[in-house]
């Protein structure tokens, strides 16, 4: 036991020696180091050569080195700091969730704002595969660009919905099945909240309906259309479905997230 103690700290310091380096070690630690070489010589030739005015000011130059240290390499002590957090998966997790909700539900707005139509659908549990060949297959990763290009009425994509899977936009320009359910359908319903309606009710995934005429959001989900969902409301029902789990391990898009 006396001769795997000292082994042991040799490792744990060989560790973290190594994670140090491999944070800072870059062309600007590089001059910091040279640059603190050359102040400890200095401080030493001071010393032992009996140079008080120039004992002194390194004196004074090394007492401020640790500010020095702290607001020189602040980015990657930071970096440092987070990577040795415990939370910092489900940090990196629920951020990328925000991230995306936040994206998606700016876009949306705008286009609702603009009175541009629009239908989204989000996968949950039941694979979309079979609509989203019926359509065009971009699978391209999800930008508010990409989404809203997709609905201006002068592209080719924009009558159809698109299918979202995770954070990828699977496909575009895809027919959905309309709904018979005529104690939902009135007068002021279009083809598209028709559309909505049908596929939440032989799936369980959420479309989003953007109205041409008003530029009210709709929400269809388990064969129940919910119209002028306001913004704050709209995220809460998507955070409500596509939640993040409680464990610290990152998954790679929202259908994994709803899987765990």
């Amino acid at each position: 036991m006396l001769i795997a103690t000292p082994l042991i700290e040799i490792i744990v310091v060989t560790v973290i020696i190594n994670y140090v380096l491999s944070l800072f070690w870059n062309p600007r630690s590089i001059d910091f180091v040279i640059g603190l070489s050359i102040i400890f010589l200095l401080f030493a030739i001071s010393l032992y050569a009996h140079m008080p005015v120039l004992h002194e000011i390194m004196r004074f130059t090394i007492g401020i080195l640790p500010l020095s240290l702290v607001i020189l390499f602040q980015s990657e002590i930071r970096f440092a700091l987070g990577r040795l957090s415990f939370k910092g998966g489900r940090g990196r997790q629920i951020s990328e969730f925000d991230h995306f909700l936040d994206t998606l539900s700016h876009s949306i707005y705008r286009m609702s704002e603009k009175r541009i139509g629009a239908i989204i659908v989000l996968e949950n549990r039941d694979s979309l595969e079979e609509f989203a060949r019926n359509g065009v297959m971009l699978k391209g990763e999800f930008s508010s660009e990409l989404l809203e290009s997709i609905f201006m009425n002068f592209t080719p994509l924009h009558d159809g919905a698109v299918i979202i899977r995770g954070s990828m936009i699977l496909a575009a320009a895809c027919i959905l099945p309309l709904s018979q359910d005529t104690s939902q359908l009135h007068r002021s319903i279009g083809t598209r909240h028709r559309a909505g309606l049908g596929l939440s009710e032989i799936t369980d995934s959420l479309i989003v309906v953007v109205s041409e005429e008003t530029g009210k959001v709709s929400i269809a989900r388990e064969g129940v259309m919910t119209r002028g969902v306001k913004v704050d409301r709209f995220k809460g029902i998507i955070r409500s479905i596509f939640n993040p789990p409680k464990v610290a391990i990152r998954p790679k898009n929202i259908r994994e997230w709803l899987r765990q």
